[in-house]
């Protein structure tokens, strides 16, 4: 499992501006997945005590006697049972979850549910929310206790997206954006999979896909309502895995890069292709079989047969 000194610089970055002042100096190693997401181990349900001993706290919660203990601020990161402080992110973020497996789970409330999506064949009907969430703390308790993208099925997806926004064309927030995606032979990238899955939710929940980072010793800036990403998602699949970020807005791809749009589109483009995913910028990625180059398309433009337009980073 990775530490924040192991991160590419920006996403270490995003963790950073995530955690603000708390991560500054920490390095985290966050506990490995368990086994099943329905199934967390005892040592993840149950987090140790000082002394090393299963707590009888529940994921999240905070002893009435942690700041009583040593008169010291302690993060999750400090001590995983006795923590006294939580750090909130800028957005609260839902996590939804479908597969083959999923029909037989308890559904999202159809209120939830864009009206569209349950008239064309209702296929956001097998879409399960498995929390929202919004601190530091509550997202590191999630991924530690999901499977993680190199262990799902050949038909499965992971969807976080900011509050209120439903991962579906359909959603008002989404139906005029598009998505960057990369596509990755399953063979291949399953080794990497997971680190890449995690850089990108980083990225996402720290809100650095826009938002200017803070110089050292500065007060990370707030992300304006206006930033474009609302969702990023991760798909499993028997011949590959697909990464997607989603914007609420998309350019018509014949415009310059100098236009205001372009330019903010490509800036993320840019972002998730070095800072997240590692590669160079002027990297060509397609080696044949099911590999992409990172690339833009809108919505609407999915949605057509036949050459389409395609930004390409």
């Amino acid at each position: 499992m990775a530490t924040t000194s192991s991160l590419p610089p920006a996403a270490a970055e995003a963790a950073i501006a995530a955690l603000t002042n708390a991560m500054a100096a920490a390095s985290i190693t966050p506990a490995e997945p368990s086994a099943s997401a329905s199934e967390p181990s005892a040592s993840a349900s149950k987090p140790a005590n000082g002394d090393g001993e299963p707590s009888d706290l529940e994921d999240g919660e905070i002893r009435e006697d942690a700041e009583e203990d040593d008169g010291r601020v302690k993060t999750v990161f400090d001590d995983a049972a006795r923590f006294n402080v939580k750090h909130p992110l800028y957005s609260t973020w839902t996590l939804f979850f479908d597969s083959p497996q999923s029909k037989g789970l308890p559904k999202t409330p159809a209120t939830s549910l864009p009206p569209s999506s349950i008239a064309h064949g209702g296929w956001m009907e097998d879409i399960r929310k498995v929390v929202s969430f919004d601190s530091v703390e509550e997202f590191w308790g999630l991924y530690n206790n999901v499977v993680p993208p190199s262990q799902l099925p050949g038909k499965a997806n992971y969807y976080l997206f900011k509050d209120g926004i439903m991962p579906a064309w359909e959603d008002p927030q989404n139906k005029n954006g598009g998505k960057w995606a990369i596509q990755l032979p399953r063979d291949k990238s399953k080794p990497v999979i997971d680190q890449m899955w995690l850089y990108t939710m980083l990225a996402g929940i720290g809100e650095t896909f826009e938002t200017p980072l803070a110089a050292p010793g500065e007060k990370p800036a707030a992300p304006e309502a206006s930033d474009l990403v609302t969702g990023v998602i991760v798909s499993s699949r028997p011949g590959f895995y697909r990464i997607n970020i989603w914007t609420r807005q998309a350019p018509d791809s014949a415009l310059p890069e100098a236009d205001p749009l372009m330019n903010r589109i490509l800036t993320i483009g840019k972002h998730f292709k070095v800072d997240v995913l590692g590669y160079k910028l002027d990297q060509k990625l397609v080696t044949g079989g099911f590999q992409t180059e990172v690339s833009f398309e809108s919505h609407k433009d999915s949605e057509k047969k036949g050459k389409k337009n395609v930004i390409v980073v």
